[in-house]
């Protein structure tokens, strides 16, 4: 049997602001757009990196009932904005470049790149509220030889 991840899925408050950021601020593309009548409406969006075709991050709207309890949903709107839900982690090779490209396009980053043991690391967060990190990661194997 061969499994891959292929969907993550990203709470967002509004769809066409996270997809604005998403493509416009970060540079990823849009995979799927697809609003879906007969599900009431229900709008399928997601966006990737460049060149990474085979993974999708699902932009999803936090729905009401019946999927979820009013009481729910406004639970967990507030946790996402809070961005207390689990981040996305971004890797790059050069995260000084990136940090300063992604900061004249507007994304403000709530943690400076920083050494740590497994590289340098820095946060930002989407209109959400969701924790983004981008990280410039050191070879890891020395740390699984011990």
């Amino acid at each position: 049997m061969l499994m891959k991840l292929a969907y993550v899925n990203q709470w967002v408050h509004d769809q066409d602001e996270a997809l604005a950021f998403y493509t416009d601020k970060l540079g990823f593309e849009v995979r799927s757009d697809v609003t879906l009548a007969e599900m009431g409406d229900f709008r399928w969006l997601t966006v990737s990196p460049p060149g990474q075709g085979d993974f999708e991050l699902v932009l999803m709207e936090i729905p009401g009932p019946p999927v979820f309890e009013e009481e729910t949903s406004n639970m967990l709107r507030e946790l996402v904005a809070r961005g207390v839900t689990a981040p996305i982690f971004l890797s790059t090779d050069d995260i000084h470049a990136d940090v300063q490209a992604l900061k004249s396009r507007g994304v403000e980053f709530v943690d400076e790149p920083e050494e740590r043991p497994y590289g340098i690391d820095s946060s930002f967060r989407d209109p959400s509220g969701n924790h983004l990190r981008l990280t410039q990661v050191k070879d890891l194997s020395a740390f699984n030889a011990a």
